[in-house]
């Protein structure tokens, strides 16, 4: 089970009796929350630190607990800062600052002393916000009463952003072949990822899943094609095409299992010993929760399957999508998004059918996959660039849209939505920050759970909404390119 260690903060200063009601109260606290985000992580209460070793000792703990994903720090009471300059420095985990007490409202009439030492959060919690801002500790700030809805729903999204950048410490990508050849957005610094994030990825000959899809048996193919007559449509009367991708499908799933991996990439350059390019297959894997990026675009196939784990239990749609074509009638400008053939049908407005065309594309017989309209609702566009020097994340606004006018002649799952503030202004400033032409949506996370992922990894982070000014957009362009310059 995840857990969020609680740890609160005091002082030997005020003897036995104030530091057993803080940790009564802190317990107390825990448990309440525990209750909230149980789902998430378990809230785990610590005994209080009163000292600079106990105040080490507990962050090493936290940085070495492999189920802790972050934690949450309170002063109860005052608590000097300098005694947690070397716990500060030792912690390795995502922190929350809380900024509450335990009490809600304050007792007018019988208020003393003895409360005021106890109950010094106002001023504690400042003292320890000091010395991160001193040491320059990337951490949240969540203030108000500890039970309130809005503060719980700040400490969710924490909770889950953490969620996130653990499972990416640990997660393993497979690109089957390389980049596409002479693409340049796609490509990235894998040693780098590794050494931010966590992510290892690696690359495997196409010919090691063809060595696994070949000693499928037709049995576990029916099996499948079960599992598609239940969930789609069956929209052609090729069933040696569907059958194909089944096959490719079971092969992918021995594969991931075998080699503990969460996101894998494919590039239609190489598919020496395949019939088709895995279409349907893919699509079918991403609704489970695995990220996946076209053409070699690792990048983006490690973000969606954090992005995906981000956003379990909560309500909305998370996966792949590219950026493909506009229809630009003035004032009206809207954007169709697809791809070849891997659109994940957690996006799909209707039941999704399975059909087989031509792809036009990559040398290979036709390969089946999934066509549907996609959803409605407001989302989150998110890419992954890599500067050179540094890792870039792109987050747009977007409002997914009703497809205006039928689409016969287009064999493909799609997607149509808006840009925010406006077309011109999206566009331009998606642009300018390098933005690629591949990118996460979802409609289950917002830019605040960006913003979140980012702050907790220091990973560069420009947003584009209905607030953006190109002139200003472009100036926090410049800044950060002269920030990276500096730290370099």
């Amino acid at each position: 089970m995840k857990k969020l260690y609680f740890i609160i903060g005091s002082q030997d200063l005020y003897g036995a009796e104030t530091l057993i009601q803080a940790e009564k109260d802190g317990r107390e606290m825990a448990e309440y929350l525990c209750g909230e985000l149980g789902d998430i992580a378990a809230v785990e209460a610590m005994p209080v630190v009163k000292t600079a070793a106990e105040a080490e000792d507990i962050c090493i703990r936290a940085s070495a607990d492999k189920e802790c994903i972050g934690v949450i720090m309170w002063m109860h009471t005052f608590s000097p800062a300098k005694m947690w300059i070397r716990a500060l420095q030792a912690l390795s985990k995502p922190m929350l600052h809380l900024h509450t007490q335990y009490n809600e409202r304050l007792p007018y009439d019988s208020i003393d002393m003895d409360f005021m030492n106890l109950n010094q959060s106002a001023h504690g919690d400042r003292e320890f916000g000091f010395i991160c801002t001193r040491l320059g500790i990337k951490r949240e700030v969540a203030a108000g009463y500890y039970k309130n809805p809005d503060l719980i729903e700040k400490l969710r999204r924490f909770a889950y952003a953490a969620e996130g950048v653990s499972f990416g410490r640990t997660m393993r990508v497979a690109m089957f072949g390389n980049n596409m050849r002479d693409v340049a957005v796609t490509d990235g610094d894998r040693v780098e990822s590794e050494i931010k994030y966590g992510w290892n990825v690696n690359y495997y000959g196409i010919g090691d899943l063809c060595d696994i899809a070949d000693g499928v048996s037709e049995t576990d193919i029916d099996g499948k094609m079960a599992e598609y007559s239940e969930k789609y449509d069956m929209g052609t009367d090729d069933l040696a095409a569907v059958r194909e991708q089944a096959k490719y499908e079971i092969a992918l799933e021995r594969f991931l299992d075998k080699e503990n991996i969460s996101a894998f990439t494919d590039t239609f350059q190489d598919l020496h010993g395949l019939k088709q390019l895995p279409g349907l297959a893919v699509q079918n894997i991403m609704a489970k929760g695995t990220g996946f990026g076209p053409e070699g675009d690792y990048k983006t196939a490690a973000l969606c399957a954090v992005l995906c784990r981000m956003a379990q239990g909560r309500q909305g749609a998370t996966g792949f999508m590219e950026d493909y074509t506009y229809d630009l009638a003035a004032g009206e400008e809207k954007e169709l998004a697809a791809h070849m053939l891997e659109v994940s049908p957690v996006f799909a407005a209707n039941k999704p059918e399975i059909q087989v065309h031509p792809l036009g594309i990559g040398g290979k017989a036709d390969p089946a996959r999934l066509v549907f309209d996609g959803i409605e609702g407001e989302g989150i566009a998110v890419s992954m660039i890599d500067m050179g020097d540094r890792f870039r994340l792109v987050c747009a606004d977007i409002t997914l849209i009703k497809q205006p006018e039928p689409m016969p002649k287009l064999p493909v799952a799609r997607l149509m939505w808006t840009l925010k503030p406006d077309f011109a202004t999206c566009a331009a400033a998606w642009i300018y920050a390098g933005g690629a032409h591949h990118a996460v949506v979802s409609t289950a996370l917002d830019a605040e759970d960006i913003r979140l992922f980012a702050k907790m990894t220091d990973t560069e982070l420009v947003i584009i909404n209905d607030k953006t000014d190109l002139n200003s957009f472009e100036q926090q362009l410049e800044l950060l390119e002269i920030k990276a310059r500096l730290k370099k």
